[in-house]
């Protein structure tokens, strides 16, 4: 009998700030399964963490908080040299600042994903990714660590005991290592929904990415993210949604049984 085969869509969202509207949160949030809630340093103001924390709710998706680098101007996508200490004050700070948007609103946070630059960061960064982990373990054990497939990240979740999530990219290309390819080379981007669908298809049945050297490196896709603030970030997620369930994937929010 085949296994059945579940995952997880993940998107980032609440990255709006001010006077500045990024994304379609509104529109993306019936075709996914998990929200990464942007908490106020490389996106995000009070608002609109606040609005998006209700809409994810009215939609039935689990929520988690997206801590990034301080770093508003360049997105949290600009590395900043940042100790393990501070790494730790940051993330512990930002998953309060969500969580008590959710402790107003009547939820429960889901899991935690680094954004951006202190995300790739830690993928790499032993003393990083357990300065992360350990954030996230001592303001809650039974959180989710979204972290990238094979990462220090993941690994360092592990080993302190975490649920951890294997996450993969729709929309990104990948190195032989495992690694994304960084966004300041050529091609580090899939631009058609049809592209990061059949990637997408393929790293969930068959636990394959093809790198861009042209080798098959195997990966393990607990969840997919779509980013929200792409500019065909609605097209794709509607896409891969219903390519996924043709494909006969089911899609639902990651629980430790998936692991």
């Amino acid at each position: 009998m085949t296994q059945p085969f579940t995952v997880d869509l993940n998107c980032d969202m609440g990255e709006s700030f001010g006077a500045y509207q990024l994304g379609n949160d509104a529109a993306i949030l019936p075709y996914i399964t998990s929200a990464n809630i942007a908490c106020g340093f490389h996106a995000g103001d009070p608002a609109v963490m606040r609005k998006t924390v209700r809409l994810a709710l009215q939609h039935q998706v689990v929520i988690g908080a997206h801590p990034g680098l301080p770093d508003i101007m360049g997105f949290g996508r600009r590395e900043i040299a940042v100790s393990s200490e501070e790494a730790f004050d940051m993330v512990v700070y930002q998953i309060g600042a969500l969580g008590g948007f959710l402790a107003a609103e009547g939820g429960t946070l889901h899991h935690v994903k680094p954004h951006g630059a202190l995300y790739n960061m830690a993928a790499v960064s032993a003393p990083l990714a357990e300065a992360i982990a350990e954030a996230v373990y001592r303001v809650n054990p039974e959180l989710v660590l979204y972290g990238l497939a094979g990462s220090e990240l993941t690994k360092s979740g592990t080993k302190l005991g975490l649920q951890v999530a294997h996450e993969v990219f729709a929309d990104r290309t990948y190195q032989l290592d495992g690694t994304l390819t960084s966004r300041r080379l050529p091609n580090a981007l899939l631009t058609t929904s049809e592209e990061a669908a059949r990637q997408v298809v393929r790293m969930v049945k068959e636990g394959q990415v093809c790198a861009q050297q042209g080798t098959d490196v195997a990966i393990r896709a607990d969840t997919i993210c779509i980013h929200g603030d792409g500019a065909h970030a609605l097209e794709f997620a509607r896409h891969i949604n219903q390519t996924l369930q043709n494909e006969g994937v089911s899609l639902q929010a990651f629980t430790k049984a998936a692991q």
